[in-house]
């Protein structure tokens, strides 16, 4: 019965939301093409656990492969299309298939579905915005993949309502779930300023003497002759105007870029929910994370001199402030990020589809033969380079370029910039 359910929705709102994409064509349809296989690939997975027992941890994850590579693929897809017109569309899709994950989820799997439904609707409803005036069928589009994820809700609480049920042994835990996508950790938000301090009386007088225009410089004393000090020479005789102190002042020192100067904080190495979180470790060179979810997020920040083993798949790692450090790593989602980072090293042993290095002073990349194809995205940083394997256990050094040269374009329709390399 799980399985007709199933081709209830194949057959149903799937259907439905594959033929509006089609009709609306481009990118849409595309897309729609990578969901249609990903839904496939699912409807053999549970075709599969209706017929046999629980497998072992390790043949679950090899089974659950194609449905987390088409959900990998539509993720990626949408990265690939970020000036396409049809960019909200993609992303409603790409933020909610996730989705599809709840056959990984135990013992509450309904309510991952819903979750991740609710994560799309944002993107739905700018196409709502952008489209309900000028094509009703993109009004229909959305409606029909949010209908679709809600059945598939409805049937996942009506069949598997604890986890994935396998007729040998029922519905035990497990693996983890596909890739949940979605944006890293948003940047810490920066402070307000208190405009409760100031009372309405200081705000009015503040006013009053801006309004004030021009006489706002009557009260300024003038200068005479007399006392200007080109046309008086013995004025120049008098005491100067800044005496030395007889003791110095302690200088403060410049902040440092990167993690600088570690706080007298406790270190921190606690998993919150989906994200993992390590903070403030000093001269630590055995962090490992393991027991990883694919939808985990791994979030290193402020530490200093120390080294971080992420074990299995998680959807990204991001290094923030942190000096010295290294990471090794076997499969990312949808990438690594080192921010504010001073003489940090990452390692893929697997596959990563994107590095992004913004406001970093040394990086050195170490990729694997799968992670060839990456994808790098520097700002503001210098002293970067990816070392690729030969073969032979040995890396091949390349250098990221940091200068750039502009030119004006004949006739002068824009500008064109190109990378300096170096030539050392």
């Amino acid at each position: 019965m799980s399985v007709n359910g199933y081709q209830d929705i194949l057959q149903g709102p799937l259907r439905s939301y594959l033929e509006l994409s089609k009709q609306i064509g481009g990118d849409v349809a595309t897309h729609a093409n990578l969901v249609n296989e990903a839904f496939q690939a699912q409807y053999k997975y549970i075709q599969l656990a209706a017929s046999r027992s629980k497998p072992s941890q390790s043949e679950e994850m090899q089974l659950l492969a194609p449905t987390s590579d088409k959900i990998s693929a539509i993720q990626q897809f949408r990265e690939k299309n970020r000036a396409s017109t049809f960019f909200n569309h993609l992303s409603a899709i790409s933020e909610s298939i996730p989705a599809l994950g709840w056959v990984a989820i135990s013992p509450t799997p309904a309510p991952y579905v819903k979750e991740m439904n609710d994560a799309g609707q944002f993107y739905t409803n700018r196409v709502l915005k952008d489209w309900k005036e000028k094509d009703k069928t993109h009004v229909e589009w959305c409606r029909t993949w949010v209908q679709l994820l809600s059945d598939l809700q409805a049937f996942v609480k009506q069949y598997h309502t604890t986890g994935l049920v396998w007729s040998g042994k029922g519905g035990a835990p497990a693996p983890p779930p596909p890739p949940a996508g979605g944006l890293p950790p948003p940047p810490p938000m920066l402070p307000e300023v208190d405009f409760g301090n100031l009372s309405v009386d200081d705000r009015s007088a503040l006013f009053a003497e801006i309004n004030q225009g021009e006489a706002i410089t009557s009260s300024l004393r003038k200068v005479t002759s007399d006392m200007q000090t080109h046309k008086n020479p013995q004025l120049r005789q008098g005491p100067a105007p800044f005496k030395a102190a007889t003791k110095s002042a302690p200088v403060k020192a410049l902040p440092t870029p990167g993690a600088g100067n570690i706080p007298d904080k406790p270190p921190v190495f606690t998993r919150d929910g989906k994200k993992w979180i390590i903070e403030f470790q000093k001269g630590n060179p055995n962090l490992v994370v393991e027991n990883t979810d694919m939808n985990n997020m791994v979030y290193m920040f402020r530490c200093r001199d120390s080294a971080l083993t992420v074990r299995g798949k998680v959807n990204g790692v991001i290094l923030d402030s942190c000096t010295k450090c290294a990471v090794v790593f076997d499969n990312l989602v949808s990438g690594i990020e080192f921010v504010n980072c001073q003489s940090v090293q990452m390692q893929v042993l697997g596959k990563v589809p994107t590095i992004s290095i913004d406001k970093t002073d040394g990086c050195q990349i170490y990729l694997s033969p799968e992670s060839l194809d990456v994808e790098v995205v520097s700002s503001k940083s210098s002293e970067m380079n990816v070392l690729v394997p030969k073969g032979d256990g040995d890396y091949t050094e390349h250098p990221i370029p940091e200068q750039y040269k502009t030119v004006i374009n004949k006739p002068p329709t824009g500008l064109t910039t190109t990378p300096v390399e170096s030539k050392g």
